[in-house]
């Protein structure tokens, strides 16, 4: 068993001498099974704030706010929080997919918004096999991982990895995941109409009937990034933390403008790994996207998935060999008032290889990566070119997420779900497409995942 679980996973031991040859031979040549989403099902609670009326409170710009962060955000009431919302969606996913519970082997919880530093979706799954046993139904089996996964908003990507690779290997058991989080803020703070609260629950099994999950080939980046988000515990010890609140909360520690850095220029790195691993290399995101149905990326508001994807395509454009997308870049860059020769110099610079925290300890002021690039960004975002890519590639789900607010763990999962509803209602064919999932989470890591 050892030995075929090393063959499948890419580490090409020979054979022990003692190895059945016959039985690695037979191991060697089967295909690694098709695993992805079967089944989606979500949970926003019903209390929602209407941003243009906050607008009218605060005094705040609606035309910007509508443009830059969303429509509303949802709150969560008194009576719920992370737990209760993970068990609803599954609950949900349960019920509308009719689901075998003694196929049921993994049970993930993707969350930042845990109450319990010991137990984690064992809650959840004791919270859903009260509410099957109250329908008159059998709860699920004991025979289940619990594992919960925590890493800022990137917490239900790695669930959804994790339960991929347990049912690529499963021996036809399947796995269900919630992310589940609630995002608040201050009052008064520039991340107060970024709020949001709900949960996603997926089915991940062999055959997938939604989404075939390439994890295998999926890219990552990770880098320590310092006081970009933080909820480190020891604020709720301090005096001057939240003082324009009378309730406990879970406010975060973070820099607006730091953190935007650092999300694009993570996101940037999990795409161009994740090309390597499909074998395009990085000069193929030109290709790579323009052959994609849909993009889905996390969205803490509607703007910074725009922004990050707007400097994806400046860096396929200075890397492209096609001469009407070199003469777009050239128009671009007089545009923005950048020199070509300066702007490839910036691209061919490793970031990976730089640690913006360690220029923020000794400076004090939060590094500007991609500089150039992000200028030439800039423009692209009004060019006819992006905008297409916009309406042809980022806009299934895109109106119905503008409603939910920041999910966190669940932001990506929830855009992925309404896209897949507003495909569904809309009867748009998408059987065969190409798509890409970019996950990311503060401090900070990111995933792609083809």
């Amino acid at each position: 068993l050892k030995l075929q679980f090393l063959y499948l996973i890419g580490l090409n031991y020979p054979p022990h001498p003692s190895a059945p040859t016959k039985m690695f031979r037979q191991t060697a040549s089967k295909a690694a099974p098709k695993v992805g989403i079967s089944g989606m099902a979500m949970y926003v609670p019903p209390f929602k704030v209407e941003l243009e009326e906050w607008c009218g409170w605060t005094g705040n710009k609606w035309n910007k706010v509508e443009n830059v962060v969303g429509s509303s955000f949802r709150v969560p009431g008194v009576h719920e929080n992370a737990y209760t919302m993970a068990a609803n969606a599954v609950l949900r996913l349960i019920l509308e997919h009719d689901i075998d519970h003694d196929e049921i082997g993994f049970f993930g919880l993707g969350t930042e918004s845990s109450t319990d530093n010991s137990a984690g979706a064992i809650i959840v799954k004791g919270m859903v096999d009260a509410a099957l046993d109250k329908l008159g139904k059998k709860p699920l089996k004991r025979n289940v991982e619990v594992p919960e996964f925590k890493h800022a908003c990137l917490g239900g990507v790695y669930a959804l990895k994790n339960a991929c690779r347990y049912a690529s290997v499963a021996g036809g058991r399947k796995a269900i995941i919630v992310a589940s989080d609630i995002a608040e803020y201050e009052r008064g703070s520039s991340g107060e109409p970024t709020q949001g609260a709900g949960a996603v629950a997926m089915l991940v099994d062999q055959d997938p009937q939604i989404l075939e999950v390439k994890h295998a080939l999926s890219g990552s980046s990770a880098s320590y990034r310092g006081p970009d988000f933080r909820k480190p515990v020891s604020r709720h010890f301090s005096d001057k933390w939240a003082q324009n609140t009378e309730r406990r909360s879970d406010f975060p520690v973070f820099s607006g403008p730091y953190s935007t850095t650092v999300y694009t220029d993570t996101t940037i790195h999990s795409i161009e790994d994740m090309l390597q691993n499909l074998g395009l290399g990085a000069n193929g995101s030109g290709s790579y996207f323009d052959g994609l149905n849909s993009i889905f990326l996390h969205r803490p508001y509607k703007m910074m998935p725009i922004q990050a994807m707007s400097t994806v395509y400046v860096r396929g454009l200075v890397r492209s060999k096609d001469w009407v997308k070199r003469e777009k870049l050239e128009k671009l860059c007089a545009a923005a008032g950048i020199d070509v020769a300066d702007l490839l110099k910036e691209v061919e610079v490793d970031t990976q290889e730089t640690c913006p925290f360690k220029e923020l300890q000794v400076s004090g002021n939060p590094p500007v990566l991609h500089k150039l690039t992000g200028k030439v960004a800039k423009e692209l975002r009004s060019d006819e070119m992006f905008l297409e890519v916009l309406k042809n590639k980022m806009s299934l789900g895109n109106d119905r997420t503008c409603h939910f607010g920041n999910l966190y763990s669940a932001s990506l999962p929830a855009w992925m779900a309404a896209g897949m509803e507003d495909a569904a209602r809309g009867e748009v064919e998408l059987a065969g497409k190409d798509m890409v999932a970019i996950g990311y989470g503060s401090g900070d890591a990111s995933e792609a995942i083809p």
